[in-house]
């Protein structure tokens, strides 16, 4: 087992808290190399968003300059990101593909990007592209001039090109600091491919994180590499949420994760859960910064040149405050794209009665996922268009609130295109299919215990639909069948019904494999425009009812 020593002041730890003291340089051997390492995670494009979280944060703008004060505190210095970089993202990235994000990730000084789930939202081929450069193969060079890709190194060590058997981008990257080598490994959750729309990952198997860790860590080993890190798209819970220097109650797939990896890595970069922690687990730390750019952990670590070992000294989660001079360069790239993509994003397309959010209420019903998937109902409903007598709609795929109050050039309670498309950024389209009463009932029992056991995904549903669903019910009879009424008659397992879904769902995402056997399809408009449309009609908005989900004990 590797000699491993942290110090990070005093945290609370995944089983127990651990306190260190500052590192002490031995005798007259030679003085260990410093290293800082800025991480980011589950960035998603927001270049040009502020939060009111921390007092006041967010922006690539604001994050670079920040990353440039703490470079310049430092003789060596890696900028990580723990994936997630691009997708769904707001339209002022979204719009040209997620170009300006790396872009903006190119003049901040990013060294390299795990790939994470979202990574692939348009595809492994999109993917290579962002890397490699090129124009889109569909919309070509829609901000006028050429995009020549990243400067930055994605990692894959657990995507595996299936025709090659080789990753789909480098399993790890060494960079060398006055002589002492460190790894860094990158790597998305397994469960990619059930999250990502399928035919985005065809052709393509994501690994077990683990495994495929120990393997790259086996690799670095036979070159006698010794300081490793790894930046890993899957992380955790905190008990007590918020805590962006603490761990209190870590839960969740790191866990299991780490345990299972090798003694030889010494820091943990995590992401996806859009939690900020700095944890302890299996004696290594474990960080995650937050989402959106909101935060940037500090990581300083020490290099010894004689065994080549890592020291981990300190970490900080630290706000990326908006009171620092934004960076000019890459707020000239932001003005750039916000004037190309304002004509659009301003553009009113209805107005609402009150804030309109995504807050589950204890049967996993939100307001918002009523309101769109009447939206898709209502696009899909005339006959032609599908028939459509009830419309589901995945939570994850609804990315933010509605907010009544005004945030741009917008009165209050006016809508834009740019808030719809932060609501609905994927792109995917309608599509209707055919499914007996039985088959809609399999789809609600495909909710409970997905992604994992304990874990629920609540389709939100249309109007004329409603059912309940019991709490301590096993898996498999959480639904009674008797108990889905659809336009106040019971559903009949023999009968077929039309459905709509988006494009993500009806090929098996979200775990929701029985949508997979639908016939009889027909594509029909791009969920965004299904949503302009129905706020053209309908508006004023109001909430929706969050009445036609149940949940009993």
């Amino acid at each position: 087992m590797k000699r491993f020593r942290v110090v990070l002041g005093a945290f609370a730890a995944a089983v127990m808290v651990l306190a260190f003291t500052a590192p002490v340089t031995a005798g007259n051997g030679p003085k260990p190399v410093e290293l800082q390492i800025l991480a980011i995670n589950d960035f998603h494009g927001n270049i040009n968003s502020s939060f009111s979280t921390y007092g006041g944060s967010g922006g690539a703008q604001y994050l670079a300059s920040h990353l440039r004060a703490a470079e310049a505190t430092s003789p060596n210095t890696m900028i990580v990101s723990a994936g997630d970089l691009i997708g769904a993202s707001p339209l002022i990235s979204a719009l040209f593909h997620d170009e300006p994000t790396i872009e903006a990730a190119n003049l901040f000084g990013l060294d390299v990007n795990a790939v994470g789930n979202h990574e692939f939202d348009e595809g492994s081929a999109e993917l290579l592209r962002m890397q490699n450069g090129g124009s889109h193969p569909v919309d070509g060079d829609l901000d006028g001039d050429g995009f020549a890709g990243a400067d930055f190194q994605f990692l894959a060590a657990n995507v595996v090109v299936d025709a090659t058997g080789k990753t789909l981008f480098p399993a790890y990257e060494i960079r060398t600091f006055q002589g002492v080598r460190v790894a860094f490994i990158g790597l998305t959750l397994e469960g990619t491919p059930s999250i990502v729309t399928p035919s985005g990952v065809a052709g393509l198997t994501f690994q077990d994180e683990a495994d495929a860790i120990n393997a790259a860590v086996a690799e670095l080993q036979k070159i006698q590499v010794e300081s490793i890190v790894v930046l890993i798209h899957e992380g955790g819970f905190q008990s007590v949420p918020g805590n962006e220097d603490g761990c209190t109650g870590i839960s969740g797939p790191i866990l299991d994760i780490v345990d299972r990896t090798s003694d030889e890595v010494d820091l943990f970069i995590s992401g996806h859960t859009h939690q900020p922690y700095v944890c302890v687990i299996d004696g290594r730390p474990v960080t995650s910064a937050h989402s959106f750019g909101r935060l940037y952990t500090d990581i300083d670590v020490t290099l010894d040149r004689v065994t080549k070992e890592m020291t981990v000294v300190s970490i900080d989660n630290v706000p990326v405050a908006r009171t620092i001079t934004p960076a000019a360069d890459v707020q000239a790239l932001i003005d750039k794209y916000d004037a190309l993509s304002a004509p659009l994003a301003n553009r009113v397309i209805g107005t609402i009665t009150t804030d309109i959010t995504r807050t589950n209420n204890a049967a996993g019903e939100s307001a918002l996922g009523d309101v769109i998937a009447d939206a898709q109902l209502a696009a899909t409903a005339p006959a032609g268009f599908g028939d459509a007598v009830v419309a589901f709609m995945n939570p994850g795929g609804i990315r933010a609130d509605l907010a009544y109050a005004a945030s741009g050039v917008e009165q209050d309670g006016e809508v834009t295109y740019g808030e719809a498309f932060t609501v609905q950024p994927f792109g995917n389209s309608l599509v209707t299919m055919t499914l007996t009463g039985s088959q809609i009932d399999t789809l609600l029992e495909q909710q409970f215990d997905n992604p994992s056991p304990g874990s629920n995904r609540i389709l939100q549903v249309s109007q004329g639909l409603s059912y309940a669903w019991s709490s301590s019910a096993p898996k498999g009879d959480k639904v009674e069948i008797g108990s889905i009424m659809l336009n106040g008659s019971p559903i009949d397992p023999a009968a077929s019904y039309r459905v709509t879904v988006n494009s993500f769902l009806a090929d098996g995402g979200d775990n929701f494999t029985v949508l997979v056997q639908g016939t009889d399809r027909l594509g029909g408009d791009v969920d965004l425009d299904a949503l302009e449309a129905y706020f053209v009609a309908s508006s004023p908005v109001a909430p929706g009812p969050q009445n036609r989900i149940t949940v009993l004990p």
